[in-house]
């Protein structure tokens, strides 16, 4: 989540927990901590694909934190001149404010790295949006009352309650649209087939569905209001004949545990050169992708990896226009929102009917000079 979100979040426990004691200063030292796991975005790791994949790692490892927790409840026990603050709620204060900042990480679609050291791939359980005001706004409510009343427990403990309320409905959504999908996929063959289904921005009423078929990924966008209206599959290519290629490198190999098979790859000119680009098709939107990497060059037919990778710029269009169709497919499903208008041709398998309109505003019928779709401008 965003860094506003972690502190407000931290804030709120920490008056819940030491409120009583200490105030105004519970909630200010409880959003300190909760921002401390997100100092790892000062490590400059040399390397695009590092930096990316690194970002939520040993700083977000519940065994790092947790010994953080308790090497800091013992010192506040043994250092400060509050005698009558246990050793127990001591480790509440400092282990509750920094253990939920990576439980609600894990929350997006981001992906954290948990179990750091093991061997474990990040933990990624979508229930949020990574920016959710609906989320975030009664955490704020609450510890701004407290810091203006000096009461640190009473309107924190109900920012709490509210946010916590706020995932347990997420999590109803999320089941209810798994199971309208379910038959979508069965009747497909898809039953077994990778899926990741996460909110769209902002909200937890409509939902995206990305589904993995070999070299293809699907498409599908389910709303909470939906009905009885079944969701359609729109289907894309994920360039999965360059993955062989991309995973000869190691920041191709290191991406891929990230991402998992939610990568796409395509070739990209740079300086009458073609550059290997791998995109996290999980983060953003369709055709509004920020996550995408060089890995590779071509020389003499054969692929080369970079020395050092580098994040392209996202090369969506009109992400205020995109943003204007979902809260209008949010209430209603007709007329159905095609992702696919937001994705340029080249990518585009197969799509219902109600999709193969093109208009002025879609991607599929203006076809952009490669140097613009490369991002390289």
């Amino acid at each position: 989540m965003d860094s506003v979100t972690q502190a407000a979040l931290g804030a709120a426990i920490g008056g819940v927990v030491l409120g009583r004691r200490l105030g105004r200063r519970a909630v200010l030292f409880g959003a300190v901590l909760g921002t401390l796991p997100d100092l790892d975005v000062v490590i400059d790791y040399g390397d695009a694909v590092a930096n990316v994949t690194q970002h939520r790692g040993f700083s977000h490892s519940l065994f790092v934190l947790a010994g953080l927790a308790t090497a800091l409840a013992l010192l506040a026990r043994r250092l400060t001149p509050l005698r009558e603050i246990g050793l127990g709620r001591w480790l509440a204060f400092f282990g509750l404010c920094l253990l939920t900042h990576p439980l609600l990480d894990a929350l997006t679609t981001y992906g954290t790295q948990l179990w750091w050291p093991l061997d474990a791939p990040p933990v990624a359980a979508p229930l949020v949006f990574i920016i959710d005001p609906l989320y975030s706004l009664p955490l704020l409510i609450g510890i701004s009352v407290a810091l203006i009343t000096g009461n640190g427990v009473r309107a924190p403990a109900w920012g709490l309650a509210l946010s916590c309320a706020y995932l347990v409905a997420s999590l109803g959504a999320k089941t209810l649209v798994e199971q309208r999908l379910a038959p979508v996929l069965a009747e497909r063959g898809l039953g077994e087939a990778p899926r990741l289904v996460q909110p769209t921005p902002f909200n937890i009423l409509l939902w995206r569905a990305t589904i993995i078929e070999g070299g293809d990924y699907h498409e599908s966008l389910i709303g909470v209001f939906d009905g009885d209206h079944s969701p359609s599959l729109e289907t894309f290519s994920r360039g999965a004949e360059l993955e062989p290629a991309a995973l000869a490198s190691a920041a191709g190999q290191r991406l891929d545990w990230f991402a998992g098979p939610y990568l796409r790859y395509e070739v990209m000119e740079r300086n009458g050169q073609d550059i290997l680009v791998a995109t996290d098709l999980r983060l953003g939107f369709p055709g509004f992708h920020p996550f995408r990497y060089t890995l590779a060059s071509r020389q003499e037919a054969e692929w080369h990896p970079l020395a050092t990778t580098r994040q392209l710029p996202e090369a969506g269009g009109d992400d205020r226009s995109a943003m204007r169709h979902l809260v209008g497919r949010i209430l209603a499903p007709e007329p159905m929102l095609c992702t696919s208008r937001f994705v340029s041709r080249e990518w585009i398998v197969e799509v219902p009917a109600e999709c193969q309109q093109s208009g002025p505003n879609d991607k599929r019928a203006v076809e952009r000079p490669p140097a613009e779709r490369a991002g390289w401008g």
